[in-house]
């Protein structure tokens, strides 16, 4: 913006300027012409006196001998003659005989008294003068080529200097106001960065030094921005309060069902509900904890869990209830170590989802398994079932596209697909090659994504 402003500044002052100068250029090289041939007529007019009073040739030279020697080899006078042809001539004549007749010829009939024709070297000027009866004299006055432009070089260089300075001004004027305008979008764009990485505490000066002489569309920009900022602070807080709400009312139906399954006796059935309330009571307290928690004390954590021992410890707590359901389950490939760049919690909330979406959309008898496949960028896991498939990819995969009746909100694969994107992976359906029904596809990547240099442009 800033050299665009310069620019259009540069081109707007060089056209005024060239409107202006080149008229004014052009007045000023008349006005030298209009000076040379005043001053040849003056010295024209001068003669006009000793004409009046005499034609004798000497009396001629002696009046031309007293003038100023500068002009003596310039003015010659051509004594009066009766019809067109030559005359006698005092002085140094450069005029042609044709013009000569032509300026007497329009003395004689009053038409006018003063002839310009060319000549070699410049110009002569031809100033006829009645003398006695009906006789004319005829005043030559030589101008020369270099004093029809004398100063107009030295003018042209004036008035280049004074454009020169004209856009030399409008330059530094603009790229100072551009300077500041740049300056304060460039602010408003670090604000623009600094609050989507998460410094919500950021905003942008609209009072003091720094915003004097802004556009008022820059400073309701900044006004904006800042109403923003304000606006996303509060909806933060009521989110953190929502959720810890939320959270904190789950607790008298978390304590009733931990009443319930203490009374269930001994049994792996009992035992697997007994240790999923307290698994789910865990992690509404987290959830409650979180939420309470300000930004500032959010402790600094190891991202990165092995995804092997996730998936065992997941597969193993769902077997039970396979179990009980009759599903023939399988598990292959978790036996080494699988290192992912994400959180073990968040890891088991994404396998609980894959699994989870097995129970809640197969009937009960349904086999399924699960593959964890180790690459050297990747770790895919492959959670297939024996049931109808998916009729809508697309669709199974879109926020609040639940399709499991009550209970169902339609975020469990959302939530995969947003861990798998957090590493540059991807979640994908399809139909399963072993069982022929539904696979999920679940790509980790381990490799950090490194952005490819954009390319400069000249």
């Amino acid at each position: 913006m800033r050299w665009a402003l310069v620019r259009a500044a540069v081109a707007g002052t060089t056209m005024v300027a060239l409107a202006f100068l080149i008229p004014l250029g052009l007045m000023v090289q008349q006005t030298a012409r209009d000076r040379a041939f005043a001053a040849a007529e003056r010295q024209a007019a001068a003669l006009g006196p000793a004409l009046a009073i005499t034609t004798e040739q000497d009396a001629i030279a002696r009046a031309l001998a007293s003038t100023d020697s500068a002009t003596q080899e310039r003015v010659a006078v051509h004594l009066p003659v009766t019809g067109f042809g030559p005359g006698t001539v005092v002085g140094h004549s450069r005029a042609a005989q044709s013009s000569v007749a032509e300026a007497a010829g329009q003395g004689r009939s009053g038409q006018g008294r003063s002839f310009v024709a060319a000549a070699p070297g410049g110009f002569v000027l031809l100033k006829s003068v009645a003398v006695s009866g009906s006789r004319v004299a005829v005043v030559e006055v030589f101008v020369a080529e270099e004093e029809l432009g004398h100063g107009v070089v030295t003018a042209w260089l004036v008035l280049s200097g004074v454009a020169v300075g004209l856009v030399a001004i409008s330059v530094l004027v603009a790229d100072r106001m551009g300077s500041r305008i740049v300056g304060s979008s460039r602010r408003l764009a670090a604000a623009a960065r600094s609050l989507g990485s998460g410094n919500l505490a950021v905003r942008v000066p609209v009072d003091g030094r720094e915003s004097e002489g802004l556009p008022n569309e820059l400073r309701e920009a900044a006004h904006a921005f800042n109403a923003m900022a304000d606006r996303v602070v509060h909806l933060l807080a009521a989110e953190r309060e929502l959720a810890a709400d939320l959270s904190h009312r789950l607790r008298t139906p978390l304590t009733v069902l931990r009443l319930n399954t203490a009374s269930l006796g001994s049994g792996d059935a009992a035992d697997a509900a007994r240790h999923a309330v307290a698994q789910l009571e865990r992690e509404v307290d987290q959830i409650i904890r979180a939420a309470r928690r300000s930004p500032e004390d959010v402790p600094q954590v190891a991202i990165g869990c092995d995804a092997a021992e996730v998936i065992r410890e997941r597969v193993g707590f769902w077997s039970a209830l396979a179990e009980d359901e009759g599903r023939r389950w399988q598990l292959a490939g978790a036996e080494g170590a699988a290192p992912v760049p994400v959180q073990r919690g968040d890891l088991a909330a994404a396998v609980d989802a894959l699994l989870g979406n097995v129970f809640r959309h197969t009937p009960m008898g349904t086999a399924f398994s699960v593959d964890v496949l180790v690459t050297e960028g990747s770790v895919i896991v492959l959670v297939g079932d024996a049931g109808v498939g998916f009729a809508d990819p697309e669709a199974a995969l879109r926020r609040g596209e639940g399709q499991g009746g009550e209970g169902s909100t339609g975020l469990g694969l959302d939530i995969v697909r947003k861990l798998a994107e957090t590493t540059g992976g991807d979640l994908a359906l399809g139909r399963s090659a072993g069982l022929g029904g539904a696979e999920l596809r679940l790509r980790l990547e381990t490799r950090p994504t490194v952005p490819r240099p954009a390319r400069r442009r000249r």
